[in-house]
């Protein structure tokens, strides 16, 4: 298998990409005063990362309008509808009831309706929605994570080539690339400010997120859900929904992904019927191809310390950085290198639209973020494989890993691959004995 892992292929496949024109059927004219003159927008999975990206579509200013929705939920997408309209109103806003689609294949009707589309289902549905997009030709703003296991990321892999060699603008939600700080930083570390990245460690610290409490009248399906963050098939475990970020910047920062992955985790506190099949903590080392090592943690531990940040070391100094716009860089004798102005920096999650509706109304090509973000969700997943299994697992082993986590059915009287026992409880992994690939 060809080797993913050097410098030279990091930045040949996660650069942004330059090239030509979009196609003539695509290419919006200069003057916007007709609705043939406006970008048609459909949104796929209208929880509040979906809202919240039509919200910042809107808000770059461009002549853009909602004209299709889609969710697996009747009462997510009226929810959704109901805040966007009220903020936007009809002249932003044309989602009659029939364009509203809700079930497990409405998003490939929602698609057809639009030239752009906003991808943020949960992310077990990210690659089939992502191929579906590419395949009608569309812009994309995808969210992260791009899959929860290894035949995902094959997909999304394919997919991201077609991608490209229809010209089609991909943006994905890993939004510190659209941040000032990580920008900044980044660029001095790779002119080598720092020298060369020799270690770092990266982390995603906090207390968790919500439960929603099983119903009744719910089939296993409706369960698993509404409730998607438990279930790998639907989020991935929390080290692929959350963690992504930090070790995306990890690989960003050594312009490598990693050749293998050890560590542990498991269930100290989020122990419940509730909680699914989820580890609540991961601790992880991912080793680079020159040898340099990253550690990479994260816990969902209610009342323990939060840290959500990166650093790295160098031959020549050492970084901090945040998503609370720190990047810090000093040499090791404490003399500073680059200090970035955290006052007054704009939003990534605003700037990720506002550059990428701005390619778009002008009929160009420029973003091609499906390859980088694929390849560090599998760094993620490759992590969760290595603390589930308690194994060492190397990158073509994880790439190639035969274990399929999507229901071979969807439908809401059909059943997910991981169900509850008797008591109520769902089996989760254990290492030493789980196989993960």
């Amino acid at each position: 298998m060809k080797n993913l892992n050097s410098r030279r292929d990091f930045l040949k496949t996660s650069a942004l990409v330059t090239g030509g024109m979009l196609a003539p059927s695509f290419l919006v004219p200069g003057a916007y005063a007709a609705p043939a003159n406006e970008l048609k927008l459909a949104v796929i999975g209208c929880g509040g990362r979906g809202t919240g990206a039509v919200f910042q579509a809107f808000e770059t200013g461009h002549p853009i309008k909602l004209v299709a929705m889609a969710d697996a939920f009747q009462d997510r997408l009226d929810s959704s509808y109901k805040a966007i309209f009220e903020k936007f109103g009809k002249d932003k806003v044309d989602v009659p009831v029939e364009k509203r689609f809700v079930g497990f294949d409405g998003y490939k009707k929602a698609m057809a309706e639009a030239d752009v589309v906003i991808l943020a289902a949960p992310p077990g549905f990210r690659p089939s929605h992502f191929v579906e997009a590419v395949n009608q030709g569309k812009q994309i703003f995808a969210e992260k994570p791009m899959a929860t296991d290894a035949a995902g990321i094959r997909k999304v892999l394919a997919a991201a080539e077609v991608a490209k060699a229809k010209k089609l603008n991909v943006v994905v939600g890993l939004q510190r690339h659209y941040q000032s700080n990580y920008r900044e930083v980044m660029k001095r570390v790779h002119n080598g400010d720092l020298g060369e990245i020799v270690g770092g460690q990266v982390y995603w610290n906090d207390g968790g997120v919500w439960v929603r409490e099983r119903k009744p009248e719910q089939t296993e399906m409706e369960y698993q859900m509404r409730n998607w963050y438990y279930f790998n098939w639907l989020c991935g475990d929390h080290i692929v929904e959350q963690h992504v970020h930090n070790i995306d910047v990890a690989n960003w920062a050594k312009n490598s992904y990693p050749v293998k992955a050890e560590g542990t985790g498991g269930r100290a506190v989020r122990t419940g019927k509730d909680h699914g099949e989820i580890f609540d903590h991961h601790v992880l080392t991912f080793t680079y191809a020159d040898g340099s090592v990253i550690h990479s943690e994260c816990r969902h531990f209610p009342g323990a310390a939060n840290r959500v940040d990166e650093t790295f070391q160098g031959t020549k100094g050492k970084v901090f950085l945040s998503a609370g716009n720190h990047g810090v860089m000093t040499d090791w004798k404490g003399n500073p290198i680059y200090t970035h102005d955290r006052n007054n920096q704009p939003n990534p999650y605003q700037v990720e639209h506002d550059e990428l509706w701005a390619t778009l109304v002008k009929g160009e090509y420029k973003f091609a973020d499906a390859e980088n973000a694929a390849k560090s969700t599998l760094t993620a997943i490759m992590g969760r494989y290595a603390t589930y299994s308690g194994k060492v697992l190397t990158w073509d082993e994880a790439l190639n890993g035969s274990v399929d986590l999507f229901p071979d059915t969807l439908a809401w009287d059909a059943m997910p691959k991981v169900l509850p026992g008797a008591d109520g409880y769902y089996p989760h992994a254990i290492p030493g004995k789980t196989k993960v690939i």
